[in-house]
């Protein structure tokens, strides 16, 4: 067998793998159209609208999400579901009737006793939104926020509740959130990436996270959240080294461009374009990164409405304010983790301390958007991948997975409202329930996607955020 002309023969494995690197090439050249499109070049779009999906399906009325996540899980009994019943029963055995054949994390076998809140509640803004008196800053926002009490969730332990509540599922490599609003509407931003992550913690109840929370999953890698640090450099290495002039790595990116151009063309792997689009993304970060987290701008008065005492000390309040100026820039998804929220044992100083962490921050975020002109179309997300019982686990309490509480804010949504609600000793949502597909499919229609319809084919199978679960919950919308 002559080797030379058994390597230029065209045999099936050969046919059928070249034939498919072409058709990948094709179909991902079309999608690299769409995501290249300029902007308002499609019809129907709005501006800033250049991702995967021609148009929206619903009018648009947010363009961003700032996701505020509660990593551990703060209690709804601290925080906007208060249960004078639950504090009448404190210390007394927990009614059986309530929990017979239910699912406890680690409560199983032990004698249940009711756990009341510990701290007050009052009634805040124009609809008499009941807040814990642990929020003080949150309460003068009340009428910005919709709150939900009745959230339910399929998870009860914190890493699989967490890829719940932002992949809709607990399979490993399913896109997050973010992920999915970067590919379905691209970002207004080619200066920064379309999806941050930022990081703080408290001083107790430090749950861990993992980066596939922001994972692209099964989409192009060009889609995943990046993560900033919160603390010194927002990203490593930005400048140039020592004798580098800009000029020289503009060459340098230019040349990586075009060898790779070479194998994309070859293979048709999303990934190698994905390796251009992060090479060029890094060159126009040495620019917009170190202006992004430059302060020096900032009044000294909205420094003092954050709380921020030392700028870029990696807080939560810095953190928040770097999410506005993020917003700003065109970024589509951001996203604040504060591990703070594990509250096992020592529930009464976690929670006064998780709640001085975030309070001010918090609502200086709403009402900076606010004065800005921003709020109303920025979607603003608050809350934990579960909740916890009205039992008392020691000095805390444990995992649950039948109620908890979030808010929403800004976007969209019916502002100064409360939407479900729980049993009188807050066990278990039981009016309006909202699953977590629920909120993903009301988050989707705020952000102009019917969530049916924004998918990826994976093994042969449509991918979406919500599964084959989810509806829009119409109440919460204004």
């Amino acid at each position: 067998m002559d080797p030379t002309s058994h390597a230029l023969s065209v045999n099936r494995r050969a046919f059928l793998t070249q034939s498919a690197y072409g058709l990948g090439a094709i179909a991902f050249s079309l999608l690299q159209q769409r995501l290249a499109a300029a902007t308002g070049g499609a019809a129907g779009r709005p501006p800033g609208w250049n991702g995967a999906l021609a148009a929206p399906h619903f009018p648009v009325k947010a363009k961003r999400v700032i996701f505020l996540c509660m990593a551990g899980g703060p209690s709804q009994f601290e925080t906007f579901d208060w249960k004078p019943k639950l504090k009448e029963l404190h210390g007394q055995p927990f009614p059986e009737s309530f929990t017979k054949g239910q699912q406890l994390a680690q409560l199983q076998n032990t004698e249940l006793k009711a756990r009341g809140p510990f701290t007050g509640f009052q009634k805040h803004g124009q609809a008499g939104i009941e807040i814990s008196d642990l929020f003080p800053h949150l309460a003068t926002v009340a009428d910005e926020l919709c709150v939900i009490r009745s959230m339910q969730t399929e998870q009860i332990n914190h890493d699989t509740a967490h890829a719940f509540m932002n992949t809709g599922s607990i399979i490993k490599g399913r896109p997050s959130m973010g992920s999915w609003l970067l590919y379905g509407l691209g970002a207004e931003t080619q200066e920064l990436p379309g999806f941050i992550v930022l990081t703080s913690q408290g001083k107790i109840g430090l749950q861990p996270i993992s980066a596939r929370q922001w994972s692209s999953g099964v989409l192009p890698s060009r889609f995943q959240g990046i993560q900033f640090q919160s603390r010194g450099d927002a990203v490593h290495y930005i400048g140039n080294p020592e004798g580098v002039c800009q000029s020289t790595q503009r060459q340098v990116v230019e040349e990586i461009r075009r060898l790779n151009g070479f194998l994309g063309e070859e293979v048709g792997d999303p990934e190698v374009a994905t390796r251009i689009a992060q090479y060029e993304m890094a060159f126009r970060m040495q620019a917009s990164v170190p202006e992004l987290t430059d302060f020096r701008h900032e009044s000294p008065a909205t420094l003092e409405l954050y709380g921020i005492k030392q700028p870029g000390d990696g807080s939560f309040a810095s953190n928040c304010l770097l999410a506005r100026r993020l917003a700003e820039r065109g970024v589509r998804m951001i996203q604040l983790y504060h591990r703070a929220w594990d509250h096992h044992s020592d529930l009464e100083n976690g929670m006064k301390a998780g709640a001085k962490d975030v309070d001010q921050a918090t609502a200086a975020l709403i009402q900076d958007l606010r004065q800005r002109g921003m709020l109303d179309d920025t979607l603003i997300l608050w809350g934990g991948e579960f909740g916890r019982t009205p039992m008392g686990q020691g000095s805390g309490r444990d995992h649950h997975i039948l109620s908890f509480s979030v808010f929403l804010a800004g976007g969209g949504v019916k502002a100064g409202t409360t939407y479900g609600s729980t049993d009188e000793l807050g066990y278990r949502a039981v009016d309006n329930v909202v699953n977590v597909h629920d909120l993903h499919a009301t988050m989707l229609a705020l952000m102009g996607i019917d969530h049916r319809r924004l998918n990826t084919k994976f093994q042969g199978l449509d991918v979406r955020l919500t599964g084959i679960a989810g509806e829009v919950i119409k109440d919460l919308m204004a």
